[in-house]
């Protein structure tokens, strides 16, 4: 049983049993509240951290209180021989959750192997259901791909099922009730996330774009009853399913709505910072000690020390340049 001196608490008393983990920056998309249709500066491949490098971090921070792990990027799916890296994840035998954020373009090829490897489940971003629309959002996405990658991750058992969905002003905002069908005809949960304080080509930091949560959950209450779910994990989801339907609605409100006090996550970016808060720019250098070897003991105290940097709540008026690069 571990001590409760050795487990990840800030300095505000939450406790952190969770790491959203980027592996690389690139992508093969770019969408655009995500990456300058430029591309975002890139980081070196020699600045990436090597599968090997990142499993001596999760061994440590498993060690202090860690048992959820997200692989995010960039697009994760890029990153050759990842179903070995998962299985070497669970080979640790302390994290208990091993998810996966893709855009979804390559997850027909390797659904069935990161199913083998022990991969619990996936989450999918998905903004329209009109092949046009996706590929003018994500700058040349191919819609089919998502739509068979996510057949094939089902079939696979990577369940369940989550959409992720940015309902963005002029954009794709009329397609909400759209995807709100889809959790009253499926066992899918489908997730409506704010647009983060991003720059929008063109549009400097989008807020013009934000549709907030009241006006999302007005919507959905139009079309059907809601009832609240008692899903609520540390985070800034609600859940709620229509009375007699299959699926799970999510709202993300982390704009208009902050839950920074029920926050139990870090972020681990690809080149080995540590991000105690998505919209701070707060890091701590961990890449430098792992190459220098560094024990599992330093490395563990490293950790404990950096939640304690965790501030009390967001800065609202902070801004994303690339989500790409922290990892979404």
């Amino acid at each position: 049983m571990m001590e409760n001196s050795m487990l990840l608490r800030d300095t505000f008393g939450r406790v952190i049993d969770y790491i959203r983990i980027s592996i690389t920056d690139r992508c093969n998309l770019r969408c655009i509240y995500c990456m300058p249709d430029s591309g975002a500066g890139l980081l070196q491949k020699s600045d990436i951290l090597s599968f090997e490098e990142i499993l001596k971090f999760i061994e440590a921070a498993s060690e202090v209180g860690i048992k959820k792990i997200r692989i995010t990027g960039g697009e994760p799916l890029l990153r050759r021989d990842l179903p070995d890296f998962i299985k070497s994840i669970k080979a640790l035998g302390t994290i208990n959750d091993i998810s996966l954020t893709t855009n979804g373009q390559l997850l027909g090829k390797y659904a069935q192997k990161l199913a083998e490897s022990g991969l619990n489940r996936v989450n999918v971003s998905l903004d329209t259901l009109n092949a046009k629309r996706y590929s003018d959002i994500t700058r040349g996405g191919s819609l089919d791909s998502v739509l068979n990658g996510i057949k094939k991750a089902e079939e696979s058992g990577l369940l369940p099922i989550k959409l992720n969905m940015v309902p963005l002003r002029g954009i794709n905002d009329d397609e909400i009730e759209d995807f709100a069908r889809i959790a009253m005809t499926t066992d899918y949960q489908v997730r409506f996330i704010e647009l983060m304080p991003v720059c929008i080509t063109g549009e400097g930091d989008g807020k013009g774009r934000l549709v907030p949560m009241e006006e999302i959950m007005n919507r959905l209450n139009a079309m059907g009853t809601l009832v609240a779910l008692k899903l609520r994990r540390h985070g800034p989801a609600r859940y709620y399913t229509f009375e007699n339907s299959p699926g799970v609605i999510g709202i993300i409100s982390g704009v208009t709505c902050q839950f920074c006090s029920e926050c139990n996550r870090l972020r681990f970016t690809s080149d080995g910072k540590l991000r105690p808060c998505l919209f701070s720019n707060i890091e701590v250098d961990f890449k430098t000690l792992i190459r220098n070897g560094a024990s599992k003991e330093t490395l563990k105290l490293l950790l404990l020390n950096a939640a304690q940097l965790k501030p009390e709540k967001h800065d609202t008026k902070f801004n994303l340049t690339t989500l790409s690069k922290i990892g979404g």
